[in-house]
């Protein structure tokens, strides 16, 4: 029987990337509470974001990543949706007031992924090979490994960067793993690159579901999608971005992984130039997360000292 209106409004970028995720976050909800499985109980709202209005400039100069997801918190803050759901790469590290991250699903692989339709791996490019993307941390750690490689600015949803790819703007381009199989484009990946070789954004690969921080309803229907796993690893890269004040104006990578009741934490810094990095690497107890997270970035921050930002 066809609910009247919807019981619950999903917030969502119309991206063929977040349409999928959205519906990921929708088939789950339906899965977990039989009263969402009725025809008409959930509802997604496309919200057109400012980042994906302005598509010729790098995020940096237009604002940082936050610009994927002001709109859509400002309709969840209004009332207009009952949760969002974002690519958690594409969170700041500060939520609006009476915002919380309430889900995270289990996080699909971090990697990333080398595109080139002349070369079988990034070694393999020649010298002086141009790669398309947008991404400072993608260029700086591209740049240390390869400064003899020119970067220019690709922009747009993957789709969009594949059609830019494939009509030769560049030689090769990098994109999110996850993604691409989340658009089933894995045919086009040439290479994955390893962490050693690629150390990902902070949070790549996971889902995260925003509400208003008071909807106590909202939150106890998600509480069977959320993945404890996940949950402590991108605890802990968040608290290492926050502590460095990470945006998108700085080159920063980290990756956690948790093996039973303990977290490693790798993370990394780079001169958009390639030219100057400091790394780190540490464990701690699962529980002890974002304590690793601070410690880790506030010891980069000493280590690179406050020119370097």
């Amino acid at each position: 029987m066809a609910t009247s209106s919807p019981l619950l409004r999903i917030g969502t970028r119309g991206s063929p990337m977040a349409l999928v995720q959205a519906g990921l976050v929708r088939d789950r909800l339906a899965a977990a509470h039989p009263e969402l499985a009725a025809p008409g109980a959930l509802e997604t709202v496309i919200i057109r974001t400012t980042g994906d209005k302005v598509q010729d400039r790098r995020l940096a100069e237009i604002g940082g990543k936050g610009l994927f997801t002001k709109e859509i918190e400002e309709a969840l803050l209004a009332g207009a949706i009952d949760l969002a759901v974002h690519s958690m790469k594409d969170v700041a590290t500060r939520l609006p007031e009476r915002l919380e991250i309430a889900c995270l699903l289990p996080r699909d692989d971090p990697r990333d992924a080398f595109l080139c339709p002349s070369a079988a791996t990034l070694a393999a490019l020649p010298q002086g090979a141009v790669i398309g993307t947008a991404s400072l941390r993608r260029q700086a750690q591209l740049l240390r490994r390869r400064p003899d490689l020119r970067i220019v600015p690709l922009r747009g949803n993957a789709g969009t960067r594949l059609r830019k790819l494939a009509a030769g703007k560049c030689d090769a381009t990098l994109l999110a793993l996850a993604g691409l199989q989340r658009l089933g484009e894995t045919a086009a990946i040439t290479e994955i690159l390893s962490v050693e070789d690629m150390l990902p954004a902070v949070a790549q690969g996971a889902i995260g579901v925003e509400i208003r921080a008071a909807d106590q309803r909202v939150r106890r229907l998600l509480e069977p999608l959320d993945h404890a796993e996940t949950t402590v690893a991108i605890t802990a890269e968040r608290a290492f971005l926050a502590a460095l004040d990470g945006s998108c104006k700085t080159p920063i990578a980290a990756l956690a992984e948790v093996a039973g009741e303990e977290v490693r934490l790798r993370g990394l810094i780079v001169s958009p130039d390639g030219k100057k990095a400091h790394e780190t690497e540490n464990y701690a107890p699962a529980a002890d997360a974002a304590r690793l997270g601070r410690e880790c970035g506030e010891a980069l921050r000493r280590a690179a000292g406050p020119g370097f930002f």
